[in-house]
């Protein structure tokens, strides 16, 4: 049996911890992860300019190796809908 990866391919903030997602199967949508910034790697995150400052590298990253498995941000954007 195989499975597609999914990946992230295009992101932007929309302010806050809220973010606009595009998977590479066509799937899209914004997304709160407020809720999601637990753990000494997150904490950071939790100025929300700081949050801001992800790039898409699959899967949403920050600088300081902080990130989220695409597949996580593909079922909270699926379940958004």
């Amino acid at each position: 049996m195989s499975f597609k990866l999914i990946h992230v391919v295009a992101a932007r903030p929309l302010g806050g911890h809220r973010v606009w997602l595009r998977f590479d199967d066509g799937v899209e949508a914004g997304i709160d992860l407020s809720d999601e910034l637990d753990g000494e790697i997150f904490e950071p995150l939790r100025d929300p300019r700081t949050f801001a400052g992800f790039f898409v590298d699959d899967t949403l990253t920050w600088p300081n190796g902080a990130d989220l498995a695409p597949e996580f941000l593909h079922d909270r954007v699926l379940a958004s809908r």
